[in-house]
């Protein structure tokens, strides 16, 4: 405990050397629908913390609902006292933020590793995950993949307007892949990388993607599955602050344009053994097969997991690259489980169901829960689509048929936890519903 100390409190005086200009610095967690909240803290009081000195947030600020409203779940919210529970401080993560008009810093802190960690905080729920899998003697290796859309920093009556062109100022209305693209708006995103790079990310590939003034940044591979997800989290924080420094709107929004493609969380996952040899790789890739099935088992019951609000579900199908049923295929970028050709050190699956705006920690979960039930039971995936088109099984596509679906699923209760399962899956229902409370100008006009 006192090295433990002892390295944050290193960390945050080197800090402080380091950026002086520095006073308060964000101490934030991604709740339940995945928005940072958070306390900000002046640098003093950091150094106690980090030093020993209790850190406390309202155990239901995890709770809050898309607007940050509070939903009734079982005795959570409105009969428990809205207690306080520890958090701590993510040891590596204090970095400086460029993107405000003062000096600034920011900190993960979570509950897990305190002695009484909130069951149903997201990070708490996929390091359980990782715990067991590497008391199975499982490793993953993992990468993440964020698609997401620049848009002008204007609202047009609420509407999203196509990001301007800087060097012809004209709308970048045209969906293409040009590596211009990313010339011309090569100032912003240099920014996004660098500061990216700056919070500690593995940035690598940047691509100009097929919507309009869409784009996709790819991360390193990870052996820390809480750090992979760590950078996704981050990344999505740092990347809103630089686009609006720069006169830009960036939104990981799931389907901002219904006649163009949506945003995706691809996750890139290997599993590996204490030697570090490749479980997937092993017995002729047969355990690559067993973990697919899994994978393609569990997908319908985690939908409120990789399609996480209303709009998510509208990404699903009807444009290219994204599927319409729970299937797979080698090097096939129209399956949700996607495995790309490689040599058998690096065989790995893709999963490219979860949209952008989804919870890192829970998508990264999800996918693991899949692979670990798949490698146990044994079973034989449905064909590839390589060698069936039609294969697949069908999901839910609305928000409380998928809550359904997740709530009373055994493998998934067990593997994510009960009381995860019940309070996430109510807070999906409450929020739909919350969501159906306005009627729109639509129904006037269809109705009225």
């Amino acid at each position: 405990m006192k090295s433990h100390a002892a390295t944050l409190l290193a960390e945050v005086r080197t800090f402080r050397q380091n950026h002086p200009d520095v006073r308060y610095v964000d101490l934030i967690a991604l709740d339940i629908p995945g928005h940072f909240y958070g306390k900000r803290y002046p640098i003093e009081m950091l150094e106690k913390v980090a030093a020993g000195s209790p850190l406390k947030l309202p155990q239901n600020a995890v709770l809050l609902g898309a607007q940050g409203g509070l939903f009734k779940i079982g005795d959570y919210c409105f009969n428990d006292g809205d207690p306080d529970a520890n958090r701590r401080l993510v040891p590596g993560t204090l970095k400086p933020v460029n993107w405000e008009s003062q000096p600034l810093g920011q900190m993960l802190i979570t509950s897990d590793g305190t002695e009484a960690p909130i069951e149903f905080e997201p990070r708490e729920v996929l390091a359980k995950v990782l715990e067991r899998l590497h008391h199975k003697g499982i490793h993953p290796v993992v990468a993440f993949e964020l698609e997401f859309y620049l848009f002008d920093k204007k609202l047009d009556n609420g509407l999203p307007q196509f990001a301007r062109d800087p060097l012809s100022d004209d709308a970048d209305d045209q969906p293409n892949l040009h590596i211009e693209r990313l010339s011309r708006f090569s100032e912003v995103l240099d920014d996004m990388a660098q500061t990216a790079k700056d919070q500690g990310i593995d940035i690598t590939v940047i691509t100009a993607e097929l919507g309009p003034g869409q784009f996709e940044i790819n991360f390193g591979h990870q052996g820390d599955g809480l750090c992979a997800a760590d950078w996704a989290a981050l990344f999505c924080r740092s990347t809103r602050g630089v686009a609006l420094k720069h006169g830009y709107r960036a939104s990981f929004m799931a389907k901002p344009y219904l006649q163009f493609p949506g945003s995706g969380m691809h996750v890139h996952v290997s599993l590996y053994d204490g030697a570090g040899n490749n479980l997937l790789a092993a017995h002729q890739q047969q355990p690559l097969r067993h973990a697919v099935a899994g994978c393609l088992e569990l997908l319908p019951h985690c939908m409120p997991i990789f399609s996480p609000n209303h709009n998510a579900f509208r990404r699903l199908g009807g444009t290219v690259n994204a599927a319409t049923r729970a299937c797979w295929g080698f090097e096939d970028r129209d399956a949700c489980v996607r495995v790309p050709e490689s040599d058998p050190r690096n065989l790995r699956i893709e999963h490219r169901l979860a949209s952008a705006d989804a919870n890192p920690y829970l998508v990264l979960a999800a996918i693991l829960v899949g692979l670990e039930h798949g490698l146990d039971a044994k079973r034989e995936p449905i064909p590839p689509l390589n060698e069936d088109r039609a294969s697949g099984t069908d999901f839910p596509v609305e928000m409380l048929d998928a809550v359904r679906a997740m709530q009373h699923q055994a493998v998934v209760r067990d593997k994510l936890g009960a009381e995860f399962v019940d309070v996430y899956c109510e807070n999906k229902r409450q929020d739909h519903l919350a969501f159906q409370q306005e009627i729109h100008a639509r129904e006037y006009r269809w109705f009225l």
